[in-house]
């Protein structure tokens, strides 16, 4: 005769779910350092400077990389598209709800990329979450990066496919995964980032290249940090390390970033983005981005071609802050190439006692802590904007020490 089964324990009211008590307790160490830096706005422009509550700061909260998103060609599309088209797309992409700007935003991605099409998602994190979750399903395999965002694990699990993660940047170590599974699966993704949003740190992508071609599996990048950032003139990580778009089967990335906008993006060849747009979920029952957002990403593509020393200024800047910041003895981690640099301070008090101090003096710069990274890897995570000076990151550098 089975035993019988353990009474479990009835969860009635949402204040009784012990993740909520979870997140009281984390408010609750929040408030005991201070004031709560997740409660601030900006006033203004979200970019090198800032304002908060009246006061001009200088700003490393805005992952805005190429200063695009108050840039006059890009305001000035972003209105004329909402006297044109008004303010809503007001219908989902297949059913009458994309403006002649989605299309023509769709084309110059691909065209800035290298590939034959691309779709726009309304989200970036929405963006992984659809296609992972409605390319691979139970009989495939994804492997991934330990390092790798939310978007793309809550993706895994919408899948129903066998979801490992490998190492940071271990090549080696996903070949010997693939080594041992890629023959038991019907279909096989790798999934890493261009530049992780944590670390600011970039993969060697042609070891991952030639490790998903030796197996047979796909390979998709994030470069929700990466693009309009890395390569000579912002195309990305595949920019960066000379490779032929054609070796990566999907590119993903955000248009919230270095392009200024709202949205997601895929790039890849013309079957799958075809097989997206008419199957995919999102695209099916969601609104698309307004035409504001549309037109906006549109003239931010151009000018980052118009004017590519943003591109090269960015980098020059991130460079001169990750020297400073090490020369000065600050852990700044695995940070190369990007414009993320953290700088890790370890304990959670500690670092958002530091970020509400540094408001106080004029710098404004986030606290990072559990669960984004390990409880002993708590960081403040600065974002390099192509309009920051030398003299800010220097003066808030020696603040900071």
């Amino acid at each position: 005769v089975p035993a019988p089964a353990a009474p479990v324990r009835q969860e009635r009211a949402f204040e009784d779910w012990a993740e909520y008590a979870e997140l009281q307790g984390r408010l609750r160490q929040t408030r005991t350092s201070g004031s709560n830096p997740y409660g601030r706005t900006h006033e203004g422009f979200n970019s090198a400077l800032a304002t908060v509550d009246g006061t001009k700061v200088v700003n490393f909260a805005a992952f805005n990389y190429l200063a695009l998103s108050h840039h006059p060609r890009v305001r000035q599309a972003a209105k004329d598209a909402v006297d044109r088209y008004g303010t809503s797309a007001s219908a989902t992409p297949l059913l009458f709800g994309e403006t002649p700007l989605h299309h023509e935003l769709e084309a110059e991605i691909a065209r800035f990329i290298g590939t034959e099409a691309a779709i726009v998602f309304a989200g970036g994190h929405a963006t992984n979450v659809a296609t992972v979750g409605h390319l691979f399903g139970p009989e495939d395999l994804v492997v991934h990066d330990a390092w790798i965002h939310d978007s793309t694990v809550r993706g895994c699990i919408l899948s129903g496919a066998r979801r490992r993660s490998f190492p940071h940047n271990d090549w080696a170590a996903l070949d010997r995964i693939l080594t041992g599974a890629r023959a038991s699966h019907r279909r096989a993704l790798v999934v890493i980032e261009g530049a992780y949003s944590q670390d600011g740190d970039i993969p060697d992508l042609p070891r991952f290249i030639e490790v998903k071609k030796r197996h047979g599996a796909m390979l998709m990048i994030d470069e929700a940090h990466s693009i309009g950032v890395l390569g000579r003139t912002g195309r990305g990580v595949g920019e960066h390390y000379g490779t032929d778009p054609a070796d990566v089967d999907l590119w993903m990335g955000t248009l919230s970033k270095a392009l200024g906008s709202l949205g997601g993006y895929i790039a890849a060849r013309r079957p799958i983005i075809e097989y997206l747009k008419f199957t995919a979920p999102l695209h099916i029952f969601s609104t698309g981005i307004s035409p504001a957002n549309a037109a906006a990403a549109l003239e931010a593509l151009r000018v980052v071609q118009d004017e590519p020393e943003r591109v090269a200024r960015v980098q020059e800047l991130a460079e001169f802050f990750r020297a400073g910041a090490r020369a000065r003895g600050l852990d700044v981690g695995v940070s190369r190439l990007s414009a993320v640099i953290p700088v890790i301070t370890g304990d959670w008090e500690k670092t958002m006692a530091l970020s509400n101090s540094l408001l106080e003096r004029g710098v404004n710069v986030m606290p990072i802590g559990y669960p984004a990274v390990p409880r002993d890897q708590c960081r403040l995570r600065f974002f390099i904007n192509a309009d920051h000076s030398e003299a800010d990151l220097e003066h808030s550098l020696d603040l900071l020490v």
